[in-house]
Order: C-alpha cells, then sequence, then structure tokens
C-alpha cells in the first residue's frame, strides 16, 4: 500500500492536465449551460471568463483538497500501522477517507470551471462522498459492523445519491438535501459515540433540531411543515443502528472543535458571498473581477477543516473495560 501516496499524486497531476487539455479544445464545455453567459457575474461573485476556468479563483482554489488529501496520505505513508486507530497507516477505511478530501476538489473545480450540468452533478457527489463518510463510521463503530459492511454501505449510499441525483435533481425528487441532513447525522452520531446509553439513544434524534437550528431552520418552522421537512424522522437512524456503546474514545479538543468553528466560518463566508443576496458582507467583498474571492475562502478553510476532523479521527483509542 506504500504506492498508494504517489498514485495519488499522479491522478491528481493527470486530473488537472485533462482538463486544461480539454478546456483549451473546447471538449469540456459543449454541455455549457449558458445560464450565465461570459462577462456576467456569476453566483458565486466572480465575473464569467472566456478561459479555461469559467470561475478562475473560484475553480482554481479547489486545489486546497487536493492538497489536503495528499498531505493525509503522505502522513498515513510515514505512519506504522497500528490496529487500534484506522487512521494511521494505509486501510480500507483511511485510504477512503483521504480519497474523498482528495476528490473534493476536482468534483467542485469541474462546476466552477466548466458551467455545466454534469459538473454540478461532480461536486454535489465529492460532497456527499466525504460527508457521510464520518456518521456512517461511527455507526460502523456503535453497531459493531465489519470494515467491509461499512464499505458496502458506504458505495451503496454514494452509487444511489450520484444515480437519483442525476436523474431527479439536487433534492432527489423526494425533498431530501443529503448533505444537509448529513451534517445533522454526523453530530448526532458524534453525540452518541461520546454519551451513548439506551436513554441516549432515543433522545439522540433532537440534537439534530439543534443543528437545523444553527443552520437557521426553527422548530416551528418544522413542525408547520411537515410535508416539506419529512426527513427529520432520520435524525433517529443513529439510534437504530447504534446498538452499543463504541469500544473507542476520543479527544475532542482541538481538532474536532476546530474543524466545526471553521466549517462553520466557511459557512458564514458561503452565505454571504453570493451577488444576488445583499448584505455588507457583499457589498464589502464581492468584487467580481478581484483576485480575492469570498467563495474561494470557503474552499480554502473547508479543506482545513477536513485535515482537521482527520486529526481528530486520529486520537481515537480504543478504551478498556467495554
Amino acid at each position: 500500500m506504500k504506492k498508494i501516496y504517489p498514485l495519488a499524486f499522479i491522478v491528481c497531476i493527470l486530473f488537472l492536465v485533462f482538463y486544461v487539455i480539454f478546456a483549451y479544445t473546447g471538449i469540456i464545455f459543449k454541455a455549457e449551460t449558458l445560464e450565465e453567459p461570459i462577462g456576467s457575474i456569476s453566483g458565486w461573485c466572480e465575473r464569467v471568463s472566456s478561459g479555461i476556468f469559467r470561475e478562475p479563483m473560484n475553480a482554481f482554489s479547489n486545489i486546497a483538497f487536493m492538497l489536503s488529501g495528499l498531505f493525509i496520505f503522505k502522513t498515513l505513508n510515514s505512519d506504522k500501522s497500528n490496529n487500534e486507530n484506522k487512521f494511521y497507516g494505509f486501510n480500507k477505511i483511511s485510504v477512503l477517507y483521504g480519497s474523498a478530501v482528495i476528490f473534493l476538489g476536482p468534483g467542485s473545480m469541474l462546476m466552477h470551471g466548466t458551467h455545466t450540468e454534469w459538473g454540478g452533478w461532480a461536486d454535489n457527489l465529492s460532497m456527499i462522498m466525504f460527508i457521510i463518510f464520518p456518521w456512517l463510521y461511527n455507526l460502523k463503530e456503535m453497531g459493531r459492523w465489519s470494515e467491509n459492511r461499512f464499505i458496502y454501505s458506504y458505495f451503496f449510499i454514494v452509487i444511489a445519491y450520484a444515480l437519483a441525483r442525476w436523474f431527479f435533481g439536487g433534492r432527489l425528487g423526494i425533498g431530501l438535501d443529503l448533505f444537509g441532513l448529513s451534517i445533522g447525522l454526523w453530530i448526532i452520531s458524534e453525540y452518541l459515540f461520546r454519551f451513548w446509553s439506551p436513554k441516549a439513544r432515543w433522545i439522540s434524534g433532537f440534537v439534530g433540531f439543534f443543528v437545523a437550528f444553527i443552520f437557521g431552520i426553527t422548530p416551528i418552522e418544522i413542525f408547520s411543515d411537515l410535508g416539506s421537512y419529512w426527513w427529520v424522522s432520520l435524525f433517529w437512524l443513529p439510534a437504530i443502528f447504534s446498538s452499543n456503546k463504541s469500544r473507542k474514545v476520543r479527544k475532542y479538543n482541538p481538532w474536532f472543535f476546530l474543524g466545526t468553528v471553521s466549517f462553520l466560518f466557511a459557512y458564514a463566508i458561503w452565505l454571504q458571498g453570493q451577488p444576488y443576496s445583499p448584505s455588507w458582507f457583499t457589498d464589502s467583498w464581492c468584487n467580481p473581477d478581484s483576485f480575492i474571492q469570498p467563495h474561494a475562502f470557503w474552499h480554502y478553510i473547508t479543506a482545513f477543516s477536513t485535515w482537521s476532523f482527520f486529526l481528530f479521527f486520529r486520537t481515537e483509542k480504543s478504551q478498556e473495560n467495554n
């Protein structure tokens, strides 16, 4: 498995090379939507360019994810194997996490770079491939799943999402934002990982309402329109599968908190860095022709978050008497 790190580096370089080739020949733009014509201001502040990247800074900034993933693989490459922690050395789980981080780069770059429907699909898919990992991994630990069951479950969700997103659009034809839901499932499952008890299992779903509130969805809004917010019932999914207390413990300070705070800070920038949502922030920072683009900073900061969460998972240790 020592070849994984150089192989990942080569794959990243090849992606960039082929992107440039297909962009210069115009092949990559043949399915461009033209909803945001050349010279207009994109939905993420940056002016649409006629160059190889339709949003140059917003596209190029995705290299941060590729670098984060490569740093993860470089770290794993230097590790000795550790049976207590799957985030030391190369194994199915650590390679999957690092690969998901790397793919965030090409996925988002294809969206910001090409302005195509399939680019948007790749962007959404890459986000799902990352965000479902943590909560599924937590369920693996508390459900006593084998590694193979975890891997099969992961790719089942990825493939099902990829098909549904392609044919039915972002809400999958059922009004479900799987990315947003997965943030809630991660926090809920992390709560159970830390505080598991039979009682905690069944009250854990209410943690999801707190997460929804943080992201601007109040309980009043939810219960006044349960038809649209039917997916809150899935907040109890971790409770169903977390049948046992985790045999491992993690250290939350500093890396989990740093990863969470940096993501929330980046999310605040993401919300405000849109030209059609007037605010002090957009008035001050949304300059279509600047090299400093708010959405690019969303990429830089969330790339740091992926690295922080990797270091957080590396604090995992087996606990005795469990």
